[in-house]
């Protein structure tokens, strides 16, 4: 085995190694949204909401699914280019991501959880523009995340006017 060699194959266990810190990540981001928010459901279910509302049970599987995308997408792009401005725009709508589930659900300041989310949509646009430059398929796994949080602007703002 030569010294090349052995390099590649440590690098090779980092990028994967990687993938579990974008994971864990996307996880810690969830976990902050949901600290100290119960009842979410009982909480959804009790607004007033537009007939087009999807029901409780939805949203974990979609954003099981959401986090896993994003994670894989922040993962691929770090792999070709490092932490730079495209990693930290990743970072910052993350960072928003995290923060909506508590000004909705735990304090329940749902036209500031709209203006939140607005910005949360702004900053994924961002990351996707940025993403396209390094790696179409990590902007590509953005979409489905940026076409979902335009739903919930769109669910939030009605459940701000309804309520």
């Amino acid at each position: 085995m030569t010294v090349s060699d052995s390099l590649r194959r440590r690098t090779g266990g980092r990028k994967w190694w990687a993938l579990l810190g974008f994971g864990a990540a996307v996880t810690v981001a969830a976990a902050i949204g949901g600290l100290g928010v119960r009842g979410t459901s009982e909480e959804y279910a009790s607004l007033n909401q537009p007939d087009w509302a999807p029901p409780s049970w939805v949203f974990a599987p979609v954003w099981t699914f959401l986090y896993a995308l994003i994670a894989i997408a922040g993962w691929l792009v770090w792999r070709r280019v490092g932490f730079g401005p495209a990693l930290y725009a990743w970072t910052a709508q993350l960072v928003l991501n995290a923060i909506w589930t508590p000004l909705f659900f735990g304090a329940g300041r749902y036209g500031l959880a709209f203006a939140e989310i607005v910005l949360m949509w702004l900053a994924i646009g961002v990351t996707v523009v940025l993403f396209a430059r390094v790696s179409r398929l990590a902007a590509a796994l953005l979409l489905p995340y940026w076409a979902w949080v335009t739903f919930a602007a769109a669910l939030n703002f009605s459940i701000w006017q309804l309520n």
